[in-house]
């Protein structure tokens, strides 16, 4: 090893030829700390400062809706970020949809994935196709993942995470001390629900979706998802076109929402309240409306009165058919009323009450 002639701190090294394994400097280093001894090497530490942080919130969203949808029976799928080319035209999309800005594979393993996926719809319903050739009908599916949209002023696509959700089959598992009963809108209906509520967001509704707006689902069976005003996604039910598309023979609902979106909604600290003191009084009210209303249209009416002494709001009936008239259907409410820091009397919810129902 070369050294510099002049002063006293440098050390010429001459390698002995049998040592063909000290070619480097390291490796002289190395042959100084063995034979002075491993543990004779003071202990250091690095001088870099430790300090924690909380995990990404895109994380902690995504592990508890996998959490929340497992403890509800929903088994987790990932399928390939690759599509058919034709995956669209199965789904029945419309012609200026964002969904057909597709990516194209530019060398596809086949021409079931020679896309980059736009929706995760595709893979959901393929994977109930499957299932259902092998006699697996009951199923209860979610996937997360990104789907992709391509952009002509970017070099790169333009990426959006997803949430869907597919039930088909029986509402609860064949036994002797219940009936086979098929699955329905309102079943995925109070999943959706469940979720959003365990995701501390408020202000959810479900308002109807324009016939216009159903291209995989059925109209007068679906509906749009709001939180806060702002639109995350779509539920209801496979429209029959589609299935057929996709072979499928059996009725499947369906729910998507832009997991972006949702992120973004998710309050960052909880807040509680305390356990109420005094006891609470409940009324009910029946109404006769026009089938076209929407029953969350009247509980959003009420909801929005801004009374303190309305806990909640609860529809608990829907009957059609005699002898309600044709064209119309009754619809049940239950009201709660409690106050903070007294016992109601009847003289204030009858008030109340007369002015909720006049």
């Amino acid at each position: 090893f070369n050294s510099k002639p002049e002063g006293n701190d440098h050390l010429t090294v001459v390698t002995p030829s049998f040592r063909v394994d000290v070619t480097r400097p390291e490796d002289l280093m190395e042959e100084v700390a063995r034979l002075s001894g491993y543990d004779n090497i003071p202990l250091t530490y690095p001088t870099v400062p430790v300090k924690g942080r909380p995990p990404l919130k895109a994380l902690t969203t995504r592990n508890r809706i996998k959490q929340i949808m497992s403890g509800y029976g929903f088994h987790e799928i990932i399928t390939y970020n690759f599509i058919a080319a034709g995956a669209c035209d199965k789904l029945e999309l419309n012609p200026g949809d964002a969904r057909r800005s597709v990516v194209p594979i530019l060398n596809p393993l086949s021409e079931e994935l020679s896309v980059m996926r736009s929706s995760l719809v595709p893979g959901l319903l393929e994977t109930m196709r499957h299932n259902a050739a092998r006699h697996e009908k009951n199923l209860k599916l979610f996937e997360i993942g990104k789907t992709f949209y391509a952009d002509e002023s970017a070099p790169l696509p333009a990426e959006i995470e997803m949430l869907v959700g597919l039930w088909c089959g029986t509402r609860i598992n064949d036994s002797w001390h219940a009936k086979t009963t098929s699955c329905d809108f309102f079943d995925l209906k109070g999943i959706v629900e469940a979720l959003l509520e365990h995701l501390d967001l408020s202000g959810v509704v479900f308002a109807g979706l324009p016939k216009e707006s159903c291209t995989y689902t059925r109209p007068g069976s679906s509906a749009r998802i709001l939180i806060q005003g702002q639109e995350v996604g779509l539920i209801g039910e496979v429209h029959p076109q589609v299935r057929r598309n996709f072979e499928l023979k059996d009725t499947a609902y369906i729910f998507e929402m832009t997991l972006d979106a949702l992120r973004s909604l998710i309050p960052d600290a909880k807040s509680f309240q305390p356990i109420p003191r005094f006891p609470s009084v409940s009324r009910d009210v029946t109404l006769i409306v026009d089938l076209e209303v929407e029953s969350g249209r009247i509980l959003n009416r009420v909801e929005k009165m801004n009374e303190e002494l309305i806990e909640t709001v609860q529809l608990f009936d829907v009957f059609e058919g005699k002898p309600i008239p044709s064209g119309k259907k009754s619809i049940s409410f239950r009201i709660v009323y409690r106050s903070t820091d007294r016992t109601l009397e009847d003289d204030d919810i009858n008030r109340l009450h007369q002015e909720i129902t006049g």
